[in-house]
Parts: C-alpha cells; sequence; structure tokens
C-alpha cells in the first residue's frame, strides 16, 4: 500500500503498474485520477494551492485505505495527492485499487475518493482574477461519503 503527500509531479502508468507487475493474483485494477480545473463555481482559476496537516493527513489517508479493505478484497491501493502551488489540467490525486476482480476494485476505489474528500486534512486555496479564496467544503462530498453508511473513517 502506498500513501504519499507530496509537492511532486507523479507518474501514472507507474504507480499504477506497480499494484499489479509483481502480483498474479490481480485481476483488475481501478484508478481515479483528479486534476486542477481551470473553472470552479463560475471562476476561473490560475493557481490552486493545496495545504495539509503532516502526519495526521496521511494517517487518515492510511485509515481510509484500511476501511476499505475490511469492505472490499483490495491486493494493494495507491494514494497520492499533491499539495503545494497547482496549475489547471495538473493531477492532483491518483487513486487506484487493485483486486481480484473488477467489482471490489471499483467500489474500493469509488470508497476511498469519497471518504478523502470529506475525511482527509486538506485545505484548498484558489486563485482566481478576483483574488484569492480559501475552497469551502462540498455538500455533494459529504451525500457521497454518506451513502456507503456509518462512520467509517
Amino acid at each position: 500500500m502506498k500513501i504519499a503527500v507530496q509537492t511532486e509531479a507523479f507518474d501514472l502508468n507507474a504507480e499504477v503498474g506497480a499494484l499489479y507487475q509483481a502480483n498474479p493474483k490481480v485481476g483488475a485494477v481501478a484508478s481515479f485520477l483528479g486534476l486542477v480545473r481551470d473553472i470552479n463555481e463560475g471562476q476561473g482559476v490560475s493557481t490552486l494551492s493545496l495545504e495539509h496537516y503532516p502526519g495526521m493527513t496521511e494517517k487518515a489517508l492510511a485509515q481510509i485505505v484500511e476501511n476499505a479493505r475490511q469492505r472490499w478484497e483490495v491486493l494493494d491501493a495507491a494514494v497520492i495527492h499533491r499539495v503545494g502551488a497547482l496549475l489547471p489540467t495538473e493531477p492532483i490525486v491518483l487513486v487506484a485499487v487493485a483486486s481480484g476482480h473488477r467489482g471490489d476494485a471499483f467500489a474500493a476505489c469509488e470508497f476511498i475518493m469519497d471518504f478523502l474528500k470529506t475525511r482527509a486534512p486538506f485545505w484548498k486555496k484558489e486563485v482566481t482574477p478576483e483574488g484569492e479564496h480559501w475552497v469551502d467544503a462540498r455538500e455533494s462530498d459529504d451525500r457521497a461519503a454518506a451513502r456507503w453508511g456509518g462512520s467509517d473513517t
């Protein structure tokens, strides 16, 4: 299992490949790649800056992955989230899950992403032509996490 919070870009193919290349039990890998948008809520975004709480963030991400492992057959997983200043179209987050079957891989990947958005301590600041502002939590993210039931993480 790989959990990383970093400023550096990551290699999507290398990260996904590392999940299955050495494990013949893997029959499926599902992944989600999140990118910085150039428009958010009708405003142009020139830069997205992300901050986090070192140590606490990695621990929260590891717990989210562990909760997914308790629900589905997860053979391996990678969660990489970038911090610092990012430009539109740059990758911001990768969640990838390896499993024996696609259903488990898809479900676990979506679960991890839903809880990452609501439980991991990241703070986003957008720079727009109108100035800088912190991005508020979204109700749609809370609803996405709530559909899994219980209080995982």
